[in-house]
């Protein structure tokens, strides 16, 4: 618990003193809906919505969490190219531990990015306060489920260069297969399937239904469906997370 705790503070505070990227966070889903949101509203009608800013804003609240979950994951590709998951790992609480700690952390830095977008949302549509105490929740479920996809991807790598590469590939098909722009209903058959198997088409589903939008799933599956895949993917994680790994290389590099 204390060495968790300690990880969570140290990635808390490292987080807040990057206000650049916090900023850059926040302005990034109003420019979707200033943006992409005002040029399609005009030609676009989604059924059961009122506005095609009311259909994105789900969407954009689960942007929000899951580029800065995500993102916030980078600082173990960071610690572990300078070194200082060594320094970690002599306390005895062990890889779950670590990972347990990051994991919290991301997710919380997740929820304030969602969280700023969530309390905006009478700018865009009414809803009641049980609506709020819903989205709420699935934000919270939303940003877990970001910040260990974000882990998974940074299990293996070695350099921050190579997470920001891989991280781009990745964040953006999961964005724009999850139905946050536009129904999955209209998608071809094939990537209807592959968006049914993003675990960030429930995040935006499960937005949805709070808000009191359609939804595809309904909430039940969404939860059940996240909230398997959160853990699952942690347990994986913990299996392929080698803090060693960059300096076993060299070490065989070096006998080579």
């Amino acid at each position: 618990m204390s060495a968790a705790y300690g990880i969570i503070v140290r990635d808390l505070s490292r987080a807040f003193r990057q206000r650049g990227r916090l900023i850059a966070g926040l302005v990034r889903p109003f420019m979707w809906l200033l943006l992409v949101g005002s040029g399609y509203n005009a030609i676009a009608r989604v059924e059961g919505v009122s506005s095609y800013h009311v259909f994105i804003y789900p969407g954009l609240i689960v942007m929000a969490a899951l580029f800065g979950a995500m993102l916030t994951a980078i600082s173990t590709v960071y610690d572990r190219e300078f070194g200082m998951l060594r320094l970690m790992l002599a306390s005895p609480a062990g890889v779950p531990a670590i990972l347990a700690g990051r994991m919290i952390a991301a997710t919380a830095i997740g929820i304030v990015q969602g969280g700023v977008l969530l309390v905006c949302i009478p700018l865009v549509t009414s809803i009641t306060a049980a609506q709020l105490v819903a989205a709420l929740g699935a934000l919270v479920l939303g940003a877990a489920a970001s910040s260990v996809l974000g882990l998974f991807i940074a299990a293996r790598l070695e350099s921050v260069e190579n997470f920001a590469g891989v991280i781009n590939i990745v964040l953006f098909p999961l964005l724009f297969l999850s139905g946050a722009l536009y129904p999955t209903a209209g998608m071809p058959a094939g990537l209807r399937m592959v968006a049914r198997l993003n675990p960030v088409s429930y995040e935006v589903d499960l937005m949805r239904a709070s808000l009191g939008q359609p939804s595809e799933f309904g909430p039940a599956q969404s939860i059940l469906v996240l909230g398997a895949f959160t853990l699952v993917l942690f347990l994986l994680t913990i299996l392929l997370f080698d803090p060693e790994q960059r300096f076993m290389a060299r070490s065989r590099r070096a006998r080579g």
